[in-house]
């Protein structure tokens, strides 16, 4: 099997370079409105954002930043399919003007745009990102009542399009099948609180100024809980490339797109060799992972507890759901010009 991702240099508040109703799930995290790393890149768009700015007015600024990102949420309507789900990582924006402290509602105003376009709302994440600073506390300290709370968490809205996805044939439904998570995963995943900061990767988690990229880990997870193998990822602000990435890994395709032309160019500049393995490496710990569930829940529950097998992994689930699961490993990574072609074992090794 084969996947095709394609890397492009683009503005997302444009059309995108995809054909209508042909993507399956996006994930993603724009500039976050009202904080200020992004003040320029949001003034560049609309002028009317750094006026706003330079004369105290808040308000203003928020919904404007804010009708820039519509444009992208507008164009995501029109590529999705019927049944698509959208994951939006976004963070609220606390911020002094003119004296006055304030939280803009970031996840909430994204939150109204979707659902004026017709998207219904599933349950949404908290990702929660706590620091350790000793200074982190905002306003009089331990004084009331001018102390605020720090915000350790951000959001990861999930919105779907129209009605859920059907799989009515006999493939679709294998796929499905293959496609499935282990039920541990599905304990850890569907909770509510994602509560990690997200391992430091060489390649998949590096750290530019100009990018608010998310861990490998997350958009990895979405992946897997909100489409099958095959599907087509949309990314329309794909930064430092953890989105495609995530999806070579679960035999997905991908589409990502983002304005700045240095992150696509260090992106198409990563090593084949070096994002292959660093993957597989990925790959094979979610498989250890599980078999450690193996291992410690035969300790508490015995040798015989587990009732049924995976027979594409040969090893024991705990569900009738996850006999079919089959993951794959990476065999090769190839680049064609603005494409990244992702080649897999057709059995679940490294052979």
């Amino acid at each position: 099997m084969k996947c095709i991702h394609k890397i492009i240099q683009g503005d997302s508040r444009n059309k995108f370079p995809v054909e209508k109703g042909s993507v399956d799930l996006v994930i993603t995290s724009p500039p976050y409105p009202m904080i200020e790393m992004w003040d320029e890149t949001f003034s560049k768009q609309d002028k009317n954002i750094g006026r706003s700015l330079k004369n105290f007015d808040g308000n203003k600024a928020f919904e404007l930043m804010h009708e820039e990102l519509d444009k992208v949420w507008k164009n995501i309507t029109e590529a999705i399919k019927e049944g698509g789900i959208v994951c939006i990582n976004i963070g609220d924006a606390v911020r002094t003007i003119k004296g006055e402290f304030k939280l803009y509602s970031n996840h909430s105003r994204i939150l109204s745009a979707f659902l004026k376009l017709g998207f219904a709302s599933l349950p949404d994440i908290l990702w929660r990102k706590q620091t350790n600073s000793p200074n982190k506390f905002m306003g009089s300290g331990m004084l009331p009542p001018g102390a605020y709370v720090t915000l350790e968490h951000e959001y990861i809205l999930v919105l779907r399009k129209g009605n859920k996805k059907a799989f009515e044939t006999k493939d679709q439904k294998e796929n499905r099948n293959s496609s499935a998570y282990f039920w541990e995963e599905r304990n850890l995943w569907f909770s509510d609180v994602w509560d990690f900061k997200g391992t430091p990767q060489k390649m998949l988690n590096k750290v530019r100024s100009r990018s608010g990229s998310f861990p490998f880990e997350l958009a990895y997870r979405l992946i897997n809980m909100f489409s099958v193998k095959g599907d087509s990822i949309l990314d329309p602000f794909l930064g430092l490339g953890t989105t495609a990435f995530a999806a070579v890994a679960a035999q997905r395709n991908s589409i990502g797109i983002d304005i700045e032309d240095g992150l696509i160019k260090e992106i198409r500049s990563y090593s084949s060799e070096k994002l292959k393995n660093e993957l597989n490496d990925f790959i094979e710990k979610r498989i250890e992972n599980h078999l450690q569930f193996i291992d410690e829940t035969r300790k508490k529950r015995g040798p015989d507890y587990f009732k049924y097998e995976n027979k594409n992994l040969n090893f024991p689930v705990m569900t009738h759901q996850e006999e079919k699961i089959l993951i794959n490993y990476i065999n090769k990574i190839n680049k064609e010009g603005t494409i990244i072609i992702s080649e897999y074992y057709t059995k679940p090794s490294k052979a």
